[in-house]
């Protein structure tokens, strides 16, 4: 397996997005998180079990010293999706029956993949913010030889009882170093995997469809920024409480 999609499987919703955050940017925030007293072991949807995952990890959004980190990263996904949904609309609409101002201004017209794909970003970005969240920020180090998440997993899971779990439609990780060897994260049915590489942001579906894991570290420690994108709640799209 490699990180270069088979040329029977062009569209397996897994892209890679070369240099998303700058070095330099990658290796501030490597720096930051090792000065930081707050991370914990890595958690996993059953709590604390390091045989499936073995980290550390620091959860950033929420925290006034990390906002402006928060917003950077951010950002840089929001950069990407917007690169993603033009490749793959279906993201976006298949869920939703959306309507847009027609271009003369005048009505208002279905949303389908052709016009999602000649939307520029200014007139796609508050479409997409109106539809999908950014999810909760975690850096994460997994040390080197030891640390991983060589367990099999996808990103939904039902034990959240406020369901936000089953809000999440997409996944993102950006790495922020390299210089190890293997580390990749590791696609079960695509048969792929994505090796890091710094400041490329990695996008997927996060459905069981695109069950996945972290294979583990040789030669150096890995250090990834890592969250979803998920649907806005129902309240919010359609109202009420």
């Amino acid at each position: 397996m490699t990180d270069a999609p088979p040329q029977d499987a062009l569209n397996d919703f897994i892209e890679v997005y070369p240099q998303a955050l700058d070095r330099a940017t990658c290796a501030a925030l490597l720096q930051r998180f090792d000065a930081s007293r707050d991370a914990v072991p890595g958690r996993v949807g059953g709590g604390v079990l390091p045989e499936l995952k073995d980290s550390r990890d620091l959860t950033i959004s929420g925290r006034e010293d990390w906002r402006d980190a928060e917003s950077q990263l951010n950002q840089a996904v929001f950069k990407g999706l917007l690169r993603y949904l033009r490749r793959y609309p279906h993201t976006l609409i298949a869920p939703l029956m959306l309507e847009v101002p027609g271009a003369d201004g005048q009505g208002r017209h279905r949303l389908t993949g052709e016009r999602l794909a000649a939307m520029d970003d200014a007139s796609l970005a508050p479409v997409v913010q109106t539809v999908m969240r950014p999810g909760a920020i975690n850096l994460q180090r997994y040390t080197a030889d030891r640390g991983g998440y060589p367990y099999w997993h996808c990103e939904l899971f039902p034990r959240d009882p406020n369901a936000e779990t089953l809000h999440r439609h997409l996944l993102w990780t950006i790495y922020l170093n390299d210089g190890f060897e293997q580390g990749e994260t590791e696609f079960l049915y695509q048969q792929r995997k994505i090796a890091p590489r710094v400041g490329d942001l990695l996008i997927a579906p996060a459905a069981f469809t695109h069950t996945h894991r972290g294979n583990r570290p040789k030669g150096g420690d890995k250090y990834i920024a890592t969250s979803w994108i998920l649907f806005q709640r129902a309240e919010r799209l359609y109202g009420g409480g």
